[in-house]
């Protein structure tokens, strides 16, 4: 068994570096899995520039990585259902259980919550684009041999838009309207029309994403790099039922606010950078509008697994580039690039 990990390691903004560490032995109640393929988010981009993502700001050394997948190569203590060879999509969230949210089903909102890769707790909590890395069973949930590691990967972000959608509320037969046609706006896409959305209009400021998801099926694309004129009219003309803010930014809010009918719904995914921001409060108040946070994911999880699995949900439709995790740094710098990539995916060679 090797005795060294390389792992994918953020020391501040824009400097990410590999980094060869030694492996302590494998905990009790843990089991230590090889590095198949992982997923370049858009939290992982925001700490590589910043050293932060919205609230969360990186402080000591940081593995980034929480949309993998990979081999179980070691286990320590019981392990119901996982044996060394499995191979695995690696669900991030470590819930504790037996906290409040926990109890009321809402295990995104843990109180105790361990998440790969992030540092919304210190001393931060290590990713999975490491060669190695460790995870307690609860995390691991086994695909088919015909499912490929890059594919599981991305399970993850499958499940933040499956939750996303679940937010909105019954959304059958409704018009909507998505703001950022990055990897999570297209995903909310294609959950929303698998919930039942009748019409999706996906909105932008650069024309190669929204290209992207006039492939994937969206109904109609708008522009507002020059302004948004159009998308006021296309809203003025049929509002839209609800609005997905993926963009994870002020004017997104602003105009998803502005565009949805009186009564609609605004659910914000998209993580603002600093997280205050002024707010178009009197037209929430004077439309009516329920503004609804949808933070991460629980149990849907399990559900984007067998949605991949299933072939129902073809996440690979989305990968646009993939690169050795060797060369993580290089890659996240691609992934940054939105006129060459839509979704970045490391893999283990």
């Amino acid at each position: 068994m090797t005795s060294m990990a390389l792992a994918a390691t953020l020391f501040g903004p824009e400097d990410l570096r590999m980094v060869e560490r030694p492996l302590d032995p494998l905990a009790s109640g843990m089991v230590r899995i090889r590095f198949g393929a992982g997923g370049i988010c858009g939290s992982d981009m925001h700490y590589y520039r910043h050293a932060r993502t919205g609230d969360f700001v990186v402080t000591s050394p940081l593995v980034l990585g929480h949309e993998i997948s990979g081999e179980v190569v070691e286990i320590a203590g019981a392990a119901p259902g996982l044996k060394i060879g499995d191979r695995v999509a690696v669900n991030p969230s470590r819930w504790c259980g037996h906290c409040k949210p926990c109890r009321e089903n809402r295990q995104n909102l843990c109180e105790n919550i361990f998440f790969m890769g992030s540092a919304s707790k210190t001393p931060h909590m290590q990713g999975g684009f490491a060669s190695m890395f460790d995870a307690v069973p609860a995390q691991c949930v086994k695909i088919p041999d015909h499912v490929p590691y890059q594919a599981a990967a991305l399970a993850e972000p499958l499940a933040v838009c499956l939750h996303a959608v679940a937010r909105a509320g019954d959304v059958t037969g409704k018009r909507a309207v998505l703001f950022g046609a990055g990897p999570i706006g297209l995903l909310t896409m294609l959950a929303a029309r698998r919930a039942g959305v009748a019409d999706v209009t996906v909105v932008d400021i650069a024309a190669a994403p929204l290209a992207f998801a006039t492939r994937l099926g969206a109904n109609h694309v708008v522009d507002i790099s020059g302004g948004d004129e159009a998308l006021k009219a296309q809203a003025a003309a049929q509002p839209f039922d609800v609005a997905f803010e993926v963009s994870g930014t002020a004017a997104g809010l602003a105009s998803a606010i502005g565009v949805v009918r009186r009564g609609g719904i605004v659910v914000q995914v998209g993580n603002l950078p600093g997280g205050q921001i002024p707010v178009p409060a009197n037209a929430v108040m004077a439309k009516e509008i329920d503004l609804r946070g949808s933070f991460r994911f629980g149990l849907e999880f399990f559900t984007a697994v067998e949605l991949i699995a299933d072939g129902s949900v073809d996440v690979l439709a989305l990968v646009t580039a993939q690169r050795p995790l060797a060369v993580a740094p290089d890659a996240v710098r691609l992934a940054l690039d939105r006129s060459q990539s839509v979704k970045v995916v490391l893999t283990a060679q």
